[in-house]
């Protein structure tokens, strides 16, 4: 361990985070298992299962109208979950929280709520070049079905997005949906300044926030969004549970995308007129549990040091590239100045598939393929990378794994 890694494990004890976590005690094909994996899905920390256990112990019952001990018990920490949620956020109003089942689907409900009643043919909707396909095939589809044409914005050598152009790319654009953070590079996008573009013009904002939320500190206020799409999973909590924030104003314009029960003010066989926001846009028995376990994920995740944490994943990022980089052959895909801990990269004369089979074998766990960003590899010239992405409960111990484990295979492999 260098003199800079001791520094930062002197600061952020990582192993007391990863003694939280018991999937990771054990073992992979007789090795100690190396979980970098987590742009994927993060491990779940105790206080998370416990919660979910808790509530199915205990409480189990369906939220509001419920009149008994349980459903009000039920209610009670499923609406305290969409506080918790608000709070961490920065949100405006708890009215401005929208649960859903992650982040594909809260920017399906834009796209869909868009492509009724906002586009319409001479419009446009400008996304990047460097999208998750959850933020680029429901705007194909919203395009489609509104006459409005899709744009993009180019993706520069680096990873970086070019906004040399976005003046121009922006005329005539009702709205702008980019992730904060690259799935499959790991790339920091300056949402601000795109926001600030785009509100100029009179676009809406949409932020894919999925990679972001424990990467950097979320403030929707700051990024001035008008929505930002989330993921639980991706932030230590259950999976099958999110959320859409949004500004109230386009929660009361917009109308309901899904149709059902909770959603309605009253039903007729004439017709139905809606319940407030935001449970006009909740159809439905909701994921109880998993809004319950996302609030306990985020209680979690705000009691560590967040300075502390971002130092720390941003010197494993370090040594990983430092690492990686002196293995013969081998290229990375995206080297922004600015990124979260997720590195891709590629062996020259090496399939990504055969390369991660073999990572497998020392206990280490990578992601491998396109990332559902085909584009962007596109963009490279390449069938997919092998990506490595960090969390809080990675140490250098785990970094080194990756580095020999990939060593070993690349000398098989070539």
């Amino acid at each position: 361990m260098s003199a800079a890694e001791a520094a930062t494990s002197t600061l952020f004890d990582v192993d007391a985070i990863r003694r939280a976590f018991p999937i990771l005690d054990q073992q992979v094909r007789g090795r100690r298992l190396a979980y970098l994996d987590n742009a994927a899905t993060t491990q779940k920390p105790q206080v998370v299962l416990d919660a979910l256990v808790r509530y199915y112990q205990h409480d189990n019952a369906n939220v509001h109208r419920g009149l008994h001990t349980l459903a009000e018990r039920a209610t009670e920490q499923y609406e305290s979950a969409r506080d918790r949620l608000a709070e961490f956020v920065n949100a405006r109003d708890r009215s401005e929280v929208i649960w859903t089942r992650g982040t594909t689907e809260a920017i399906n409900l834009v796209a869909q709520c868009f492509a009724q009643s906002e586009l319409k043919a001479g419009d446009a909707v400008l996304i990047s070049e460097l999208e998750h396909h959850s933020n680029i095939v429901p705007w194909q589809l919203a395009c489609e079905r509104s006459g409005a044409t899709l744009r993009w914005i180019p993706l520069r050598d680096d990873g970086t997005l070019d906004l040399s152009d976005l003046d121009a790319l922006l005329q005539g654009v009702r709205l702008v949906s980019v992730a904060a953070c690259s799935n499959a590079l790991g790339t920091m996008h300056p949402v601000r300044e795109i926001a600030d573009a785009a509100h100029a013009v009179g676009a809406a904002v949409l932020v894919d926030a999925a990679q972001a939320t424990v990467h950097q500190r979320m403030d929707v206020q700051a990024w001035d969004a008008d929505f930002v799409a989330m993921s639980g999973h991706k932030a230590y909590g259950p999976t099958g549970i999110g959320a859409l924030i949004a500004r109230r104003s386009w929660l009361e314009r917009l109308q309901p995308w899904h149709g059902g029960g909770e959603m309605i003010e009253t039903v007729t066989l004439e017709g139905s007129t809606w319940n407030e926001v935001p449970y006009k846009f909740e159809a439905g028995t909701p994921n109880i549990a998993g809004a319950i376990g996302m609030a306990a994920a985020l209680d979690w995740f705000d009691g560590l040091d967040h300075a502390a944490l971002l130092k720390h994943e941003q010197a494993l990022l370090a040594a990983t590239v430092a690492g990686l980089g002196s293995i013969h052959g081998l290229r990375f895909i995206g080297t922004a100045p600015v990124k979260a801990p997720i590195v891709s990269f590629v062996i020259d004369g090496v399939h990504p598939q055969d390369l991660a089979t073999l990572i497998d074998q020392s206990g280490v766990a990578v992601r491998t393929g396109h990332h559902c960003a085909m584009p962007t590899m596109t963009r490279f010239g390449i069938p997919g990378t092998v990506r490595a992405s960090m969390a809080c409960y990675n140490s250098f111990q785990d970094i080194q794994q990756l580095i020999d484990a990939t060593e070993t295979a690349a000398e098989i492999l070539s």
